[in-house]
């Protein structure tokens, strides 16, 4: 799968039903290649006008199924999510 392909996809958090956006980067290991994140874009403030809140690091742990259109993540309050 190529990095345009998950651009595309919707992020859900399994736990709460929630829609978290579509991916914008990766973080990955130089080395390896291994993937170790997903970065989605934090909501709009005041409809786009004041920027966006903080960026999302879904760690790759977290990622439950990549489908066609989505991807799938089990993200709990205190678990496997945190803002940058």
């Amino acid at each position: 799968m190529r990095m345009i392909e998950l651009r595309r996809k919707e992020v859900i958090n399994i736990c709460s039903c929630k829609s978290l956006g579509c991916p914008v980067d990766i973080e990955f290991v130089c080395p390896t290649g291994q993937i170790k994140a997903l970065i989605v874009p934090g909501p709009c403030r005041l409809g786009g006008l004041l920027g966006r809140e903080n960026e999302f690091v879904i760690p790759w742990e977290c990622i439950r199924q990549i489908g066609e259109d989505i991807i799938l993540v089990e993200i709990k309050e205190d678990c496997c999510f945190h803002k940058l």
